[in-house]
């Protein structure tokens, strides 16, 4: 496989049962087969994107000890400001070539996982940049959760499965911002190699190359989506619990050609997470004879917790 598959939500919310198990079968095969797809008619719509990419880019653009105001120190990067070079991928010392910023839930006061999530912190200086945020985080939760519904489909479980674990979930909106390059990068890439960790990740921005997939048979393929699209892949934690029946596959942001290395890049993931007491056990109709169970019992806040430490983001 040499592209990842587009398919349309659209299908799936029609009234028609065929359009609707269509798009099942297309995100569950690609799932299973790369663990990636490009995603239209999804509920963003291009100005709350245009004015996204404006707020997130006056960010960036402020003087960096402005921006240190906003890391919170004690939270592991879940909220607020990560400054550059902070985060690596897994099994690597050297710090990605990155700098974001981390959106966290909205649950209302009386949900029981109200204490359990750091506030998200307001930028001062730039009036519409949380409120903004705040829309688009709910937008992608909102396609996440029927992106999900589709896949409990696929794999036999209630439509409704995922719901109650999304509802409330430690889901992440990251603005990421990969600045230009200066000198040649000893050893460090824009991201290195690696997997999600949550459930899906719902990705705005790979319209432009840098972004690659690695297939089955090892090769690197560029993941670029149409202007109208979303990235989504399927993270480590529903690979756990379908017991690798679909796939988190390893992607990487590569740094640009020289010619363009006094440029800026922008990507902003969306990583849905579950509820923190989600049970990640593999699914009893994910294991059979042939695909014996590959994954000890956790749940979903013990594993990250675990991959924030491999990540170097919380400090043992």
């Amino acid at each position: 496989m040499q592209n990842i598959p587009s398919v349309d939500l659209r299908d799936f919310l029609s009234d028609n049962p065929e359009r609707k198990q269509k798009f099942v079968n297309e995100i569950g095969n690609a799932f299973e087969n790369i663990g990636f797809v490009a995603l239209k008619g999804h509920f963003l719509d291009d100005q709350l994107v245009d004015e996204l990419y404006g707020e997130i880019r006056k960010f960036f653009a402020l003087p960096i000890e402005s921006k240190h105001n906003y890391e919170i120190p004690g939270i592991g990067g879940q909220r607020g400001y990560v400054s550059f070079g902070t985060e690596h991928a897994k099994g690597r010392k050297e710090g990605d070539l990155k700098e974001f910023w981390h959106f966290g839930q909205y649950v209302s006061e009386n949900s029981k996982y109200a204490s359990e999530y750091p506030e998200n912190v307001e930028v001062t200086e730039l009036p519409r940049f949380n409120v903004v945020g705040k829309e688009a985080y709910q937008m992608l939760e909102k396609t996440g959760v029927y992106v999900l519904r589709a896949l409990a489909l696929h794999l036999g479980l209630d439509e409704f499965y995922f719901d109650n674990y999304a509802k409330d979930g430690n889901s992440i909106l990251r603005p990421i911002h990969y600045p230009p390059i200066t000198s040649e990068p000893k050893d460090a890439i824009r991201a290195a190699a690696h997997g999600d960790i949550n459930l899906i990740t719902l990705l705005m921005g790979a319209q432009g190359k840098g972004l690659q997939v690695q297939n089955h048979d090892g090769e690197w393929i560029d993941a670029i989506a149409e202007d109208d699209q979303l990235v989504i892949n399927v993270g480590d934690m529903l690979s756990r619990h379908t017991n690798n029946k679909l796939k988190s596959t390893i992607h990487q942001v590569v740094n640009p050609p020289r010619e363009l290395w006094g440029t800026s890049r922008y990507s902003i993931p969306f990583f849905m997470h579950p509820v923190s007491d989600m049970r990640l056990d593999c699914l009893e109709n994910c294991i059979d004879a042939e695909n014996p169970k590959k994954f000890e019992d956790i749940t979903a806040g013990d594993y990250l917790y675990e991959r924030l430490v491999d990540l170097g983001l919380i400090k043992k």
